[in-house]
């Protein structure tokens, strides 16, 4: 999959089958819409193409009126989303900067400098409630207008529902929030998680107490920055973690601001691992690509009095995921045998 910043690249197709969209989370509608995106673009002999933005166009106007909490809780970093629209078997992707000056145009001249001229759009899909121009002028109507005036054709998908829930990133979000990690699950299609390179730290988790076997090695731990300020799930988590060595490491995670110990508004992703890695040693991690999927939520965050009292609710922490993980493990061993 090819990935371009805006359109004025030499290497776009001249021509595409377009789809047009925000794909956070790049859930189980956008994944029907991107089967069929793909099953067009076969039959016409063009690359599937997904026009993004970023930021979040949500972002852009929460910004510009001085009220963030307007802006959208955030599923997944770009790189998550790119990763997911590369799975779903999309050709190229182009992320378009959403600024002042792209806020600002007309519906028609979206289509015309956009989609015409940039991308040389011949067949374009969207959602049921897809709007588009400044103000939000466009719609469907008005884009399948101007394709036929254009020479391209206009499809559009309607909404895509799981148990009766229409799926969608709002409702995605909403379970984050709650910690319901099994719904969001049913409506992604896949267990949720985040990837990223592992950074160095404060190194305080080596400093708050020493590990269970005695070396002062404390509860070390894995950094992942996650880029936006709102990440949809926030707390501690029961975790695990692919990309260390080998086979999945199970842990425990904070995924938030660290209020206690910093509280500096930066978003992290820090994953104690329960067993670590022996052929890692003490800095193996650094700069590995990792990928950590949630799969307990164990509390929210919260700002503690002392390092000490910190230390102590870690500790609950792990105890609670260890048992987690060992009722969950017997889970599966009677599940095993009842269909043996």
């Amino acid at each position: 999959m090819q990935v371009f910043r805006g359109f004025h690249h030499p290497g776009i197709a001249s021509a595409c089958a377009l789809t047009i969209g925000n794909f956070d989370g790049v859930h189980r509608g956008h994944q029907a819409m991107l089967a069929l995106l793909n099953s067009e673009a076969r039959h016409r002999g063009l690359p599937s193409t997904v026009l993004t933005f970023e930021p979040h166009p949500r972002d852009f106007f929460a910004a510009k009126a001085g009220r963030p909490e307007l802006a959208p809780s955030r599923i997944a970093t770009l790189r998550d989303k790119l990763s997911e629209l590369e799975r779903c078997g999309v050709d190229q992707v182009i992320v378009l900067r959403f600024d002042e000056r792209l806020a600002s145009l007309s519906a028609q001249d979206f289509i015309q400098r956009v989609l015409a001229e940039g991308l040389g759009a011949r067949y374009v899909l969207v959602g049921d409630d897809f709007r588009f121009g400044a103000k939000r002028q466009g719609d469907y109507a008005t884009l399948d207008a101007a394709g036929q005036r254009l020479g391209f054709d206009v499809a559009r998908m309607m909404s895509y529902e799981v148990h009766g829930l229409r799926v969608s990133s709002s409702a995605v979000r909403e379970s984050l929030a709650a910690g319901d990690l099994a719904t969001a699950q049913q409506l992604l299609g896949r267990p949720y998680s985040i990837s990223g390179h592992v950074i160095h730290g404060q190194k305080l988790g080596r400093r708050l107490a020493e590990s269970a076997d005695g070396a002062a090695d404390g509860f070390r731990t894995l950094n992942l920055r996650f880029a936006h300020a709102r990440p949809a799930a926030q707390g501690i988590f029961v975790v695990r973690t692919e990309g260390l060595d080998g086979d999945w490491v199970p842990g425990v995670a904070s995924l938030g601001v660290r209020p206690t110990v910093e509280d500096a508004g930066r978003v992290l992703l820090e994953v104690h691992c329960l067993d670590w890695p022996a052929g890692l040693g003490r800095d193996g991690a650094y700069g590995k690509l990792v990928r950590v999927e949630l799969l307990h939520k164990l509390r929210d965050e919260a700002r503690f009095e002392s390092l000490s009292a910190l230390t102590a609710a870690i500790r609950q922490d792990v105890d609670q995921a260890r048992a987690y993980l060992a009722a969950h493990a017997a889970l599966r061993r009677q599940t095993t045998r009842d269909r043996i």
